[in-house]
């Protein structure tokens, strides 16, 4: 039988979650309050959420956010697939290492990738003469995106029955038709998955992006602390929040797909 969580673990488990979400609920609150203040609630409105679509900095900051994100993502999940392919196809003491090279980037701090990324673009800039911008942006992105799509696909891969793609050449098929015929529709569970990880990751992202972006381009997270940094507006409130919703809509998503996966796995092993 299994043991029931005691009360005392209820509780801790509790006080947790209250640590963790109660600022976020508060700050939910009072993008909807009246008045300024940040301590004292005045009455419902959604006068900060009108003013944030009206104004031209964060519209713009919005775009071009989804326009990193998106590009970021398909061509981080074009060139995560590949290499997890790759990676799959190598005898294991040759990938262990390649794999272990893969796990750095999404082990190490932020700014350590964001500082190594603005050293590296700054010094090929003085010779390619270009300057920090969208492109920079851009590429760093893609960088740190793509093991996430690896670690998300090669599962999938090794899960996946070796002898599908001979079965398939054996009845004719090219090696690129057994590629898009069988291996993409066996492992689509985990390009879908990494590629909205990837997604998530890149319009989640600020110190990365503050330091490849530059003075002239400026994502979501880089125009809310700028605006943190001259005087607390109310909108800063209803555009955190719009934006935890979006990324719990994606988190839920990501998880709902993985559930059912796991489900459609149990089925097939049990017939």
């Amino acid at each position: 039988m299994k043991r029931r969580p005691r009360i005392g673990s209820r509780v801790f488990l509790g006080l947790i979650y209250l640590f963790l979400y109660a600022p976020i609920f508060i700050m939910i609150v009072f993008s909807f309050n009246s008045s300024k203040s940040r301590s004292v609630w005045s009455g419902f409105t959604f006068e900060w959420y009108a003013e944030l679509f009206q104004d031209s900095t964060i519209m713009s900051s919005v775009s071009t956010t989804i326009a990193v994100s998106v590009l970021a993502a398909l061509v981080a999940t074009v060139a995560g697939t590949f290499a997890a392919i790759g990676f799959y196809n190598m005898r294991r003491r040759t990938s262990s290492p390649f794999l272990a090279i893969n796990n750095i980037p999404v082990m190490n701090a932020d700014i350590v990738t964001g500082v190594s990324l603005c050293l590296l673009f700054v010094s090929l800039g003085s010779i390619l003469k270009y300057q920090l911008g969208f492109g920079t942006l851009l590429i760093a992105h893609i960088t740190f995106n793509i093991p996430y799509v690896i670690l998300s696909v090669l599962p999938k891969l090794r899960q996946m029955d070796k002898n599908l793609v001979d079965a398939a050449m054996d009845l004719g098929c090219t090696w690129f038709q057994a590629f898009y015929k069988v291996i993409i529709p066996e492992i689509m569970p985990g390009i879908i998955n990494g590629m909205m990880i990837a997604f998530t990751m890149s319009i989640d992202d600020f110190v990365i992006s503050y330091f490849t972006a530059g003075s002239k381009v400026q994502t979501l997270s880089m125009t809310i602390y700028a605006m943190t940094r001259k005087r607390i507006s109310p909108k800063i409130n209803a555009v955190s929040t719009l934006l935890f919703l979006f990324i719990l809509m994606l988190l839920v998503i990501i998880n709902v797909r993985q559930i059912r996966q796991e489900e459609r796995e149990k089925k097939l092993k049990s017939k």
